[in-house]
């Protein structure tokens, strides 16, 4: 194919499909499950996919959803990058990358997404899925492994700052930096993901899960997850763990 090429789609019963053009799939709502070569994950508006040339993919839905779809010409896309996509099929959606899917799905919902706009903009949305920054002495590591540990915990700012051993405008700094995020972002998703696998993996009560993952309630994990990825706890439970069976 010569230009990239976009689109808004929504997903219902398994579908497979496998073509000779690369692929994103950018969830804007809802959840999908799609399996790549065998290798299977859950898309939502915090994690996209990448397919490669070639390789058949299925993915099927239970709940609304709509995705921005990306076709592109892998061999105009730098190797680099090529590698990094490779490396991770399924990749985290950061706040930058997020920015850019909103922006393109509003485009294309507007018949605004012209092949000069795509040009520009599959660069900038393929690096920022892909970068990683080069931080070998990483100075949040000791103290995200920390919290990723205990997410029930009261984090805030302050003793999250203080765990890292710096002052709160040098945790945001660093955070920005390292992650181009906020501590309280990083730490939202961090608690959802974790959640997330929960529900798929275990039957524990969604109420104590909340409690777990640092919510106040179900009620307040039910918000939280309905702002990020359009789903409730027990419907994406349901959908998850059907799947897994």
């Amino acid at each position: 194919m010569g230009s990239p090429e976009i689109d808004l789609r929504s997903y219902g019963d398994p579908f497979s499909d496998a073509h000779d053009h690369a692929q994103m799939v950018l969830p804007l709502s809802g959840a999908l499950t799609l399996d790549i070569d065998g290798c299977g994950d859950v898309l939502h508006p915090l994690r996209a996919a990448f397919i490669a040339p070639g390789l058949v993919h299925t993915q099927f839905s239970r709940q609304p959803n709509v995705s921005v779809i990306l076709d592109f010409d892998l061999t105009t896309v730098p190797a680099e990058t090529v590698a990094r996509l490779a490396e991770r099929p399924f990749t985290a959606i950061s706040a930058a990358s997020a920015k850019l899917v909103d922006f393109i799905g509003l485009m294309r919902r507007q018949g605004l997404a012209s092949p000069e706009v795509l040009a520009n903009w599959t660069p900038l949305l393929l690096e920022a899925l892909t970068a990683q920054p080069v931080r070998p002495a990483s100075r949040l590591q000791v103290a995200l492994t920390r919290i990723e540990a205990q997410p029930g915990q009261p984090w805030h700012t302050d003793s999250m700052a203080k765990l890292a051993c710096m002052s709160v405008s040098s945790l945001h700094r660093v955070f920005r930096d390292e992650l181009d995020t906020t501590p309280l972002a990083w730490l939202n998703a961090m608690r959802l993901r974790w959640v997330c696998r929960q529900l798929a993996e275990s039957s524990v009560p969604i109420a104590q899960l909340a409690i777990q993952a640092g919510y106040a309630d179900q009620s307040a994990l039910t918000h939280a997850m309905r702002r990020a990825m359009d789903i409730t706890p027990l419907a994406y439970r349901k959908q998850n763990q059907t799947k897994i069976r």
